[in-house]
């Protein structure tokens, strides 16, 4: 994957920056890795740093907005940033590659899912300090694979019958939980027929840190017993990092989350652990188990004919993402 961008704010002759990702898929909490490509313009320059940023499209009316027009509620938002490469001289023509390993963090969203896109637009962007002068290039993008268990539980609903319908990035923080970024990602699905009679849609978020996944489920509720102040409801679930490969029955696990989530009407002030500390727990009566490959139809919603209109929308979303922010 090769970027490249001519850093036009350094005037006529400067220098030239290719980024160039190492191949391979990137995941939360792993390491990020490439080279940095300078090519020297017509004159020698002095390059104070070189830098990467990692930014996102999220949804917000905040004055963190960078780019975003005005009232459009959406912005791109600056996540992580590392300096690459330090002070030095940059003769005419010279060519030369800084190599870099930077970690994302672990709260960095998914962008797909078995290689189909989830809506999440996330980009990496250069910067060059030249003599005072900063130069950022645009945004490319940045595809980010789940981690093992994120994607065991997306298999887990994929084989309760849950449905796709949406992802993206919204700005705020979830009380209760060991968030960092300023922004978390919520994945909308629709319930299973199971479910159907008590929620609308379930929203999925994952906090990940480096001893494990936060899970928060949130029920949209339809109206009736489950209804509680008109407010919807709310639960946190802890697990460790395995994924499929691990001993645990996801599948069983997952199914039991909701039946708390929708039976015992959870507050943001439940806290439910399923680790290594508490042991295994989630087989709910009526759990169904998933078969090999679990998960690729609702990969397949994002792109197939359940997620048709969101396939159309990630398309326009995403070239504006890359192609309007500079």
């Amino acid at each position: 994957m090769v970027f490249k961008r001519l850093l036009g704010s350094l005037g006529v002759g400067g220098p030239t920056v290719d980024t160039v990702l190492d191949p391979g898929t990137a995941r939360p909490g792993g390491t990020l890795s490439g080279r940095v490509r300078l090519v020297g313009g017509a004159a020698d320059h002095e390059v104070e740093h070189v830098a990467l940023e990692l930014a996102a499209r999220v949804e917000t009316e905040t004055e963190h907005r960078e780019t975003a027009p005005e009232g459009d509620g959406e912005g791109i938002v600056v996540f992580d940033r590392h300096t690459v490469g330090g002070s030095f001289r940059l003769a005419a023509g010279e060519e030369t590659s800084i190599p870099f390993a930077v970690t994302l963090p672990w709260e960095t969203p998914v962008t797909e899912l078995h290689g189909r896109p989830l809506g999440i637009a996330l980009g990496v962007r250069t910067e060059l300090a030249v003599a005072g002068a900063r130069d950022r290039g645009d945004l490319d993008p940045l595809a980010v694979a789940p981690l093992p268990a994120q994607e065991a539980v997306l298999e887990a609903f994929d084989g309760l019958g849950f449905g796709f319908r949406s992802a993206d990035l919204e700005y705020g923080r979830i009380g209760g939980t060991g968030q960092q970024l300023p922004f978390h990602q919520e994945i909308e699905l629709t319930p299973s027929p199971r479910y159907a009679h008590q929620a609308n849609e379930i929203e999925l978020t994952f906090l990940a840190v480096p001893g494990g996944l936060e899970v928060v489920l949130e029920a949209d509720k339809r109206g009736g017993p489950f209804c509680d102040d008109g407010h919807d409801a709310v639960s946190r679930f802890t697990v460790p990092h395995e994924g499929l490969a691990g001993p645990r029955d996801w599948t069983a696990l997952v199914d039991g989350w909701i039946q708390e989530l929708v039976e015992h009407r959870a507050s943001y002030g439940s806290h439910a652990v399923y680790g290594h500390d508490s042991g295994y727990a989630g087989h709910g009566p009526g759990a169904s188990h998933g078969g090999p490959g679990a998960g690729a139809a609702l990969a397949a919603g994002a792109a197939g004919v359940a997620g048709a209109l969101v396939a159309a929308e990630v398309v326009d979303e995403v070239g504006d993402f890359f192609g309007g922010d500079s």
